[in-house]
Parts: C-alpha cells; structure tokens; sequence
C-alpha cells in the first residue's frame, strides 16, 4: 500500500487541481493549484458541496448524489467569485468511503490563469493546458506584433503622405497640398482670402549670390509669413519665389490688408546671408471667396494674378485686392492671362 504521504505527493504532480474526500464530504488534502482558487479560505476542512456548485450531469446538493456521479464528466463552479466554471472527474479512492475529483479549468483556462496567477508549473507536465497556453501567448505575441508592424506602416503612409504635401525647402504647403487645401474651403463654402504674393528683384539674389542665397531668402520669407498668420491659415509654396495664403474667417478688407502690408514691410528688411546683405520685396494681390457665386479654385487664383500683377505694375512692394475693374482693364490691355488660367497644352 502506498502512504497517504506519498500518494498526496503523486497526485499533487499527476493531478496539481485534485481534492481528496472523507467519506464525509470534507475536503482532506487538495493539490497545489486547487489551493490556489480560493481567495477568502482553504479549502482544505470544508465540505466539498461548499465550494463547489455541481451544475450538471444534474444539480447535486449530497454527498449521496455526488457519489453517484463517479467516472461522468461533472460540471462544475466555484461558489466563490469570480465563480469560475470547472470540468471534473470523480473516482472512488484506495479507502473505504474515500472520493477523489480531478479538476480542469476546461477552455476558460486562459481566463483563469489571468484571474489566479498561474504559471506552467501550476499544470501537470502532460496538460494539453499548457500547450494551449502556449499557443495563445504565440498568437498574442504575433497580434502585437502585427498591431506595431500596422502602426509603423500607418506612421510611415502619414508621413509619405505629408511629405507629398511639403515644400521640402521651406516647410510649407507645397502647390499640390495648397490645391487639396483650397478644394476643401470651396467645397465647404467657407468664407476666406485668397492672397498670391511673390517676391520682387528675387532673380538678382540668385544672379549675383548663387542659389544657395536664393534659397537661404526664400527660407526667411516663409517664416515671415507664417509668424504673421494664424495657425489655422495656410501658407504655400506654388512656384520658385511664389506664395499662396489662404486666410480662413476674414471677412474685413482692412485686416486683409494689414496682413499683407506687415509681410510686405517684414521682407523688404535686408537678410543677411554670410554677411552679405539681400534685398527683395514682396507684392501681392488677394480675392475674396465671398465675391463668388460659385467660386472655382482656377477663377480664385487668376483674379488673385490679376491684383498681383496690379500692384507689380503701381511699383511693386504693396498690395492689391482684384475688382472687376482690374480685370476689364488687364483684358483691355491684353495682358496674358495668369498661369492659373492659361490654356492647357
């Protein structure tokens, strides 16, 4: 005959979520991982029916009952939350009146080694539970992973998708995220200036100082330009020394043109660049959305052209808001049209 001590040893390794009963129904010993599914008391010393609820093959409430129900598969819970749900097997042991349950956490046992802390030495080494977790922390292991691969991915189509917008040279919108910017206002039918400006004597910087100047000035202008809008305004890069500004919300000609004449004022200052000293000016020309019936973004653009090259031709250095007198008048001295409007080749 094997001890009582030994045979408690061998089931705790065999069978770690065992419980041997007295034939009186009292837990007397219970493996190492049963122990763990009470929060509140051993469970060795009580009555098995105490913390256990037998679900089926039929509710069992006695000891009688309960016996009658050795080698079917029980279904069990335990009374004490978070009532978790047990498959079971009971077998009558090597003593008289004496009952032995071997218990399984089933397929909540990825929930139930979250609730209680296991770990794979809580499961017999041949537990199929153990290959099952396995599996699971693989396949949680591969979503994230798959879930940080998405986020990169999206990260880095954000980013193209940025950078396709940007003027790499100056940080601004670049003419095709001007274009997508501008569609949207039309679309919307909000209320805001168009404002086309583009610096005068600027071909001299590149002639006389290189392009390294050149691009060093342009670089200046547009942090001039963007220190005196609004963050929700859009400044763009459209051409080599040409400029867009969308001012969203502006209903006032007078702040329109306060805008444009600080810019103008703030780029007619000398830049320095190597200690040498670069001269430009900016003239501009605005239109605004609200003078349109239906507004286009060609239309928008064009008479926007049409006050730039006025105030071009009044001297350069200032600013002008198109009317359709400047337009009859551009046409009636057979002006070509701005590039926004020239005919597609």
């Amino acid at each position: 005959m094997i001890g009582a001590p030994r045979s408690h040893e061998m089931l705790s390794v065999l069978c770690p979520m065992h419980v041997v009963l007295c034939p009186d129904g009292l837990i007397t010993s219970a493996g190492p991982t049963t122990q763990k599914l009470s929060r509140q008391q051993p469970v060795v010393g009580r009555p098995f029916l105490d913390v256990f609820e037998i679900k089926r093959p039929r509710e069992i409430t006695t000891l009688e009952g309960l016996r009658e129900a050795a080698a079917m598969k029980l279904h069990l819970q335990l009374r004490e939350p978070p009532h978790r749900e047990l498959k079971g097997v009971l077998m009558e042991g090597p003593d008289e009146g004496q009952m032995i349950v071997n218990l399984s956490f089933g397929i909540s046992v990825v929930d139930a080694v979250q609730d209680y802390k296991l770990t794979a030495a809580d499961f017999a080494p041949t537990d199929l539970a153990i290959e099952m977790l396995y599996l699971v922390e693989a396949k949680s292991a591969a979503m994230e992973a798959s879930r940080q691969l998405n986020r990169r991915l999206q990260g880095a189509r954000v980013a193209a998708e940025e950078q396709a917008l940007t003027d790499t040279l100056t940080g601004l919108r670049n003419r095709r995220g001007m274009d997508s910017i501008l569609s949207d206002l039309i679309a919307d039918g909000e209320n805001f200036a168009l404002m086309h400006m583009d610096l005068d004597y600027f071909k001299a910087v590149n002639d006389t100082m290189g392009h390294a100047a050149g691009d060093y000035v342009l670089q200046q202008v547009a942090s001039i330009m963007l220190k005196e809008v609004r963050s929700h305004d859009t400044v763009a890069r459209v051409g080599g020394d040409e400029f867009v500004l969308l001012l969203r919300d502006v209903e006032e000609p007078a702040v329109i043109d306060q805008i444009a004449t600080r810019i103008i004022e703030r780029i007619r200052e000398p830049i320095l660049f190597e200690g040498e000293r670069c001269k430009v000016s900016g003239s501009a020309g605005t239109t605004l959305s609200r003078n349109y019936e239906v507004a286009t973004a060609d239309q928008l653009l064009g008479d926007a052209d049409v006050a730039l090259y006025e105030s071009k031709h009044r001297g350069r250095g200032r600013h002008t808001f198109f009317s359709e007198e400047l337009r009859a008048r551009s046409e009636a001295a057979k002006i070509p049209l701005p590039r926004a409007q020239a005919p597609q080749m």
